[in-house]
């Protein structure tokens, strides 16, 4: 006898894909509240999970290895091939040899050359690249009096950066980035996994060659001895985490600083709220909404839920923060957040992440400071994907300004977030305005690379 099919909205298959979820992930989880802190959803057309919802209940899953795996190896729909191997979710969740998806003593092998290596990038240096990326992209946008600065600016800055730590040629950087845009979209995702495959292998295959002073090369030479594969893998991994979330952590703080009422008049103070911003975001809109992806290695009861074994658990860490049982709702200042996970799989680079973050953020509202949001923000739209909090496009206007360097703060009144990069950093050369053609802006991106 088979179940009757569930009246549509039912939580026991919420939907978190399509532009119905993205538009409004929020009535999404209050409907799944009402089932529990975890509640039945589809991540993809047949692709069932778990949904974590409830802080407390968040903290549990991602502190107890000991029930709750994170290798995906123990997924048994996608071994019994009830989900398709060319599922868009896939390429999100399937195993692969690095510390995301490993336990035990595998996952603190892969882990330690992961930290290690990000360790030895100076914070001065990192600043400096940042920076030296922030000017060269709005010096390319600020003629136009018009932008989109996702696009044009949160997309593009994170590659830039990343290209410079993990010492990337410019060709590899635009098809590690298109790659792992197809993934985390999921169009196209299985054809989007494999170029980023295949890129990677072409930089371990050129690091092993001609090592240099870079993350790639670091993690190279650490003394865990990764195979190619891991290494392929654990760039996978970090490339992953650098690019789409950071743009859209850079993407939301813009948006919610040009839209949001408390933050009227303080822009153009002497303190600007970046770091509050930040810190709003991090609680409300996480660039990563919902992932942290568990299994359980043996059935389960929580609150009266049996959760099976190797069913996949997916912590929404929006919905967690959001929790209304959580008893306070001052944010700034607060990092008890959980948009960068917790227990032994908390994410490695939240400093590096967030000063990227802050620093681009703070360069562009100090290069243009009269910029303002070209459409009501209601008005904005957000990329679907069950996993990612992704703006579409952020269409801003403000004065055109010429083609000028960029000022130096002129007295202690200008805004106490401008630093200079050290005289160590390399900035890379001037761009010209960036050009109003039809082409996309990877194909642009890579032809300024190459001096065409």
């Amino acid at each position: 006898m088979t179940s009757p099919t569930p009246p549509p909205r039912c939580p026991a298959h919420e939907p978190l894909y399509g532009p119905e979820f993205a538009a409004d992930p929020a009535a999404a989880y209050r409907r799944l509240r009402a089932a529990g802190p975890i509640a039945p959803v589809e991540l993809a057309p047949g692709v069932h999970a778990s949904l974590v919802v409830g802080y407390e209940a968040a903290l549990h899953v991602l502190r107890s290895p000991e029930t709750f795996s994170k290798d995906p190896r123990r997924w048994q729909d996608l071994a019994d091939g009830t989900v398709p191997m060319d599922s868009p979710v896939v390429p999100m969740m399937m195993y692969r040899p690095n510390a995301l998806w490993t336990d035990g003593a595998e996952h603190r092998r892969l882990r330690d050359a992961i930290t290690d290596s990000l360790a030895q990038v100076d914070p001065n240096t990192l600043r400096g690249y940042v920076e030296a990326s922030a000017d060269t992209l709005i010096d390319r946008i600020a003629p136009a009096g018009k932008a989109d600065l996702l696009g044009e600016y949160a997309q593009v800055l994170p590659l830039l950066v990343f290209n410079r730590l993990f010492g990337c040629p410019p060709e590899y950087g635009v098809r590690l980035v298109e790659g792992m845009s197809g993934i985390f979209d999921g169009v196209d995702a299985e054809k989007a996994n494999e170029l980023l495959a295949t890129t990677l292998l072409d930089l371990v295959t050129l690091k092993r060659a001609r090592p240099g002073q870079d993350v790639t090369s670091w993690l190279m030479a650490h003394r865990a001895a990764l195979t190619d594969e891991e290494m392929v893998h654990s760039l996978v991994l970090l490339m992953g985490a650098g690019t789409e979330p950071q743009q859209n952590l850079i993407a939301n703080s813009l948006r919610l600083l040009l839209s949001d009422d408390r933050f009227e008049g303080t822009l153009s103070g002497g303190s600007l709220p970046v770091e509050d911003a930040l810190d709003e975001v991090l609680w409300t809109d996480p660039p990563m909404a919902n992932y942290a992806v568990h299994y359980p290695v043996h059935d389960v009861v929580h609150d009266g839920v049996t959760l099976r074994v190797g069913h996949p658990i997916v912590v929404s860490l929006a919905a967690a923060n959001t929790d209304p049982s959580l008893t306070s709702d001052q944010r700034a200042g607060n990092r008890a957040h959980l948009a960068w996970s917790a227990g032994p799989h908390t994410c490695p680079a939240q400093s590096p992440a967030r000063l990227i973050a802050a620093v681009a953020v703070e360069k562009l509202l100090d290069r243009l400071p009269d910029v303002e949001l070209a459409v009501p923000v209601e008005e904005l739209t957000w990329r679907p994907g069950p996993f990612h909090r992704a703006l579409a496009a952020l269409p801003v206007v403000y004065p055109a300004a010429p083609f000028l360097p960029p000022a130096e703060p002129t007295s202690d009144d200008d805004r106490s977030t401008r630093r200079k990069s050290s005289s160590s950093d390399v900035r890379p050369p001037t761009a010209p305005p960036a050009s109003r053609t039809g082409r996309g802006w990877l194909t642009r991106l890579l032809s300024w690379w190459r001096g065409e």
